[in-house]
């Protein structure tokens, strides 16, 4: 009990919330509903023969059959309508093969996934170290994904002839009696095959769910790593660096027109310089006391 709760405490149940754990539970759910929709089925249909002689007729002539449908060893006895004996009628086919294949995948897809859920929540770090552990799902995550569509595909033909098979429109027509003129058969109850529908739908949802499964399990391998370029950093412009990047263009008429100022500091010293050089030539005045 003590180990049960150490791992319980050391367990990674957030991985189970990523698409890598959350798929992951999905097939789980998908391969039991799969397995056990085909493996549990039983069906049986019901059928009439009446005789001319009316006492020699038998109208509930009941056929059960069920997984894994060696329906060549299901047989019923019909009325052979001469004097009260009866003909021993097998039905035809043998669909174990598709069946058995079918939920045999389904039963490892499960114990699989089972597998794969303990070992991400308990073991996560040892699955990952040295890429082993996402190498080796991998490549277990596509067989089965190569396997639920070769079952997949195999059984939907496989339950179409068995829907065949257990038609009791076709089944008459192998009733000596029934050939009889005179003689009429017909059906009083079809066989339900609501669940092996179902299953089917449910084998190619496990395919789904299996392919799309390999994307992420892929992503844990890091082969694609390598090929990831994070894309290079965006560096802020400076505050004043506007006027070399193009943000503000000065108007080129500014210079011509409005922007023009003369250096009045300039020119009034050259004018102070000339009116002193032409004051020096002509003599200066004599003072105001010597002219009195």
């Amino acid at each position: 009990m003590d180990v049960v709760n150490q791992l319980v405490a050391q367990g990674q149940f957030r991985v189970l919330k990523v698409p890598l754990g959350f798929i992951k539970i999905l097939e789980w759910f998908f391969a039991i509903f799969a397995f056990s929709t085909c493996g549990s089925y039983s069906g049986m249909f019901r059928m009439s023969v009446e005789c001319k002689n009316r006492t020699d007729s038998d109208l509930s002539i009941e056929v059960e059959f069920e997984y894994p449908f060696r329906l060549h060893q299901v047989y019923f006895d019909a009325p052979t309508c001469k004097g009260g004996s009866t003909d021993r009628v097998f039905l035809i086919g043998n669909y174990s093969s598709s069946a058995e294949f079918f939920v045999t995948i389904g039963v490892f897809g499960f114990l699989y996934s089972t597998v794969a859920l303990g070992i991400y929540v308990f073991f996560f770090e040892k699955y990952k170290e040295n890429n082993k552990g996402p190498l080796i799902d991998l490549g277990v995550t596509a067989v089965f994904a190569f396997m639920w569509l070769v079952s997949s595909a195999a059984w939907a033909k496989g339950l179409s002839d068995v829907k065949t098979a257990t038609d009791p429109d076709e089944v008459k027509t192998t009733i000596p009696a029934c050939n009889v003129e005179g003689n009429r058969c017909r059906e009083v109850h079809d066989p339900v095959m609501s669940g092996l529908n179902t299953s089917v739908a449910f084998g190619f949802i496990n395919l789904v769910l299996w392919v799309g499964n390999l994307w992420f399990v892929f992503k844990e391998t890091g082969i694609i790593a390598p090929f990831m370029r994070a894309p290079p950093p965006q560096a802020k412009p400076a505050p004043d660096a506007y006027g070399q990047q193009g943000e503000y263009e000065p108007d080129p008429y500014a210079s011509n027109q409005g922007g023009y100022q003369p250096n009045y500091s300039q020119q009034g010293y050259n004018q102070d310089a000339e009116y002193g050089q032409g004051y020096a030539q002509q003599g200066a005045p004599t003072s105001f006391s010597n002219q009195m």
